[in-house]
């Protein structure tokens, strides 16, 4: 692992960790994350030969920051509770495609760059639907709001009468979560000692 890998991965933390307290949070998060990164690699692709090699950084810069600006309005107009509970989570992304041009990632293999959105995709998906499930009790609870809906009376399903553990939709009980689904993958990928 290099020191580039090393800093778009702790990037990719903040939001794994801070925007995965649901499901719906989670899968919104990383489709945003898509849409903006698909945008700004389309652009920088087509203005990166037309740049001086100086001025590569600041056209990033800008243009992270109006997709991401965009993206986040075309939200805010769609449902209003979905980008309430995104917060600044949302804005993490034009740091990211910065960060992503300036370690080449756009002049990867498009199968590199599917495998990466893949997987931050599935830990997302799949860390907002365990803190969902063990959170709140619920699985699916705000759904509606990735369809603009705002005032639904869909609850998800709910599968505990009594919620969850609430630590675990709180950041704490993010780290703690991922801390345990990393030691669980390490102690599954350990080969067994032969006697």
């Amino acid at each position: 692992m290099n020191k580039s890998s090393s800093l778009q991965n702790s990037l990719m933390l903040a939001p794994l960790i801070g925007a995965t307290n649901s499901l719906a949070i989670a899968l919104g998060l990383w489709l945003m994350f898509i849409v903006v990164i698909s945008a700004f690699g389309v652009s920088m692709g087509a203005l990166r030969s037309r740049l001086v090699p100086a001025t590569h950084l600041l056209a990033g810069v800008l243009l992270a920051a109006t997709l991401n600006s965009c993206a986040e309005l075309a939200i805010q107009a769609w449902s209003l509770p979905w980008h309430q509970h995104l917060g600044f989570y949302a804005g993490l992304i034009a740091l990211q495609c910065v960060v992503l041009e300036h370690t080449g990632f756009f002049q990867d293999t498009w199968r590199d760059r599917l495998r990466l959105c893949g997987l931050f995709g599935a830990l997302m998906v799949g860390m907002g639907l365990l803190r969902e499930l063990i959170g709140s009790g619920t699985l699916g609870s705000h759904l509606p709001w990735l369809a603009g809906a705002t005032q639904a009376d869909w609850q998800g399903w709910v599968l505990t009468a009594d919620g969850g553990l609430r630590l675990a939709t709180l950041a704490p009980g993010g780290f703690i979560l991922l801390g345990l689904l990393i030691a669980a993958w390490q102690a599954w990928r350990r080969p067994t000692p032969s006697h």
